[in-house]
C-alpha cells in the first residue's frame, strides 16, 4: 500500500490567505471583502500588500454578499471572507437572489468549517453548510483537505467562471499533498490503490482515511481512498470505476449525512450503479463545545470509526 507521510501540520484557513496573497500579485481584479474577521481568516498579508483592493465591511456579512455581487459588474473577481456559519446561514437569502441566480462570479470563502471549530460550540459549528451551497443552481462547491491543496485551490478557483463556495478549516492538520499540485474543479484524486472497499472522504477526513487504509491493511483488508475535493461537480467517473471493483463504499465528511458528500454519492450510485453504502458524518445533530480532537472521536469522525464501519460492511456484504 501507498505510504503518506507529513513533516508538518498547518491550518488550512493558512491555505487560503497565502493563495489569496499569491493571486493578489498577479492578478490585480482580485478583491477581497472580510466580516470584521481579517486574522481569523489569514486575510492581513492581502490586506498590507494590496490595501486598496481590501473591503473590512465589519460584521455585515449580508451586505458583503450584495457588495461583492456588484463589485463583479464591474470585471472585478471578489472573495468574501468569514466563518462558513456566517458565509452560509446568516446570508443564504443574499447568496441565492445576488450571486447564485444573479450568476455573479463571487468567490465565497468560509473559514472554521464543521465541530473542528472547537470550544466555540454548536452556534458557530456549521454542519450544513455543503448542502445548502450544493443545492444552488450553478454554484461549485470545493472542499480541499490540507493547507497545499487549500492553497491550490483558492489560486484555481480565481480563474473558473461564475460562484464557488469554497470551505476550509480552524485546526493544523497533516500536509502531505504536493506543494505545486495541479488543483483541476470537478475532478477527484485517487490517493490509495484498493480492491475490497473504496473510501471517499472530503476536507479533513481525507487524513483519517489515510490513516484508516493503513489499519485496514494490517487486517487484510485492501482500501481504495478517494479524495474528492469537489463535491459539485461531482466526479462520478472515478466514484463509479471504483465502486465498480470494490462493490462497497464509506463516505467520510465532517458535515451532516444529510446533503452532504454523503447523499452525493448516493445519489451517483443509486442511479448507476447500487452498491453497500455507509456514512461517516455527524448524525442529524448540532455539535458542542470541546476541542478538535475530543469532537472528532465523540461524533465518529475518525480512523478508528472508518475502520469499525469498514469492517461491518465487508461483513454486511458477503
Amino acid at each position: 500500500m501507498k505510504k503518506f507521510n507529513f513533516k508538518e501540520k498547518k491550518d488550512t484557513r493558512s491555505g487560503f490567505g497565502d493563495g489569496l496573497t499569491q493571486l493578489g500579485k498577479i492578478n490585480k481584479n482580485i478583491v477581497a471583502l472580510c466580516a470584521d474577521l481579517t486574522g481569523s481568516l489569514k486575510m492581513n498579508e492581502f490586506k498590507e500588500k494590496y490595501p486598496e483592493r481590501f473591503f473590512q465591511i465589519g460584521i455585515a456579512e449580508a451586505n458583503m454578499m450584495g457588495i461583492a455581487a456588484g463589485m463583479t459588474i464591474g470585471g472585478k473577481i471578489p472573495f468574501t471572507g468569514t466563518f462558513a456559519n456566517f458565509s452560509t446561514g446568516r446570508v443564504y437569502d443574499q447568496i441565492r437572489q445576488s450571486i447564485a441566480y444573479s450568476d455573479k462570479n463571487v468567490k465565497i470563502c468560509a473559514s472554521h468549517a464543521g465541530i473542528t471549530l472547537g470550544e466555540d460550540g454548536a452556534t458557530h459549528q456549521i454542519l450544513e453548510d455543503i448542502g445548502m451551497m450544493k443545492m444552488l443552481p450553478g454554484m461549485t462547491v470545493i472542499n480541499p483537505c490540507d493547507y497545499n491543496q487549500t492553497k491550490a485551490a483558492t489560486i484555481a478557483i480565481a480563474s473558473h467562471e461564475g460562484p464557488v463556495y469554497l470551505r476550509f478549516g480552524r485546526p493544523k492538520v497533516p500536509v502531505f499533498t504536493p506543494e505545486n499540485q495541479k488543483f483541476e474543479i470537478g475532478k477527484g484524486v485517487k490517493l490509495i490503490d484498493g480492491k475490497d472497499i473504496t473510501i471517499i472522504a472530503t476536507g479533513h477526513l481525507v487524513w483519517e482515511s489515510i490513516v484508516a487504509a493503513d489499519k485496514l491493511s494490517g487486517k487484510n483488508i485492501s482500501a481504495e481512498v478517494i479524495n474528492i475535493h469537489t463535491i459539485k461537480p461531482l466526479d462520478k467517473e472515478i466514484i463509479l470505476k471504483s465502486v465498480k471493483k470494490t462493490k462497497c463504499v464509506i463516505t467520510a465528511e465532517e458535515h451532516n449525512y444529510l446533503g452532504g458528500l454523503g447523499e452525493s454519492v448516493s445519489r451517483v450510485l443509486s442511479k448507476n450503479y447500487p452498491v453497500f453504502q455507509d456514512f461517516i458524518a455527524t448524525n442529524d445533530t448540532f455539535g458542542e463545545s470541546g476541542t478538535p480532537e475530543e469532537l472528532m472521536k465523540k461524533y465518529g469522525l475518525n480512523a478508528d470509526n472508518i475502520v469499525k464501519k469498514s469492517i461491518n460492511l465487508l461483513n454486511s456484504k458477503s
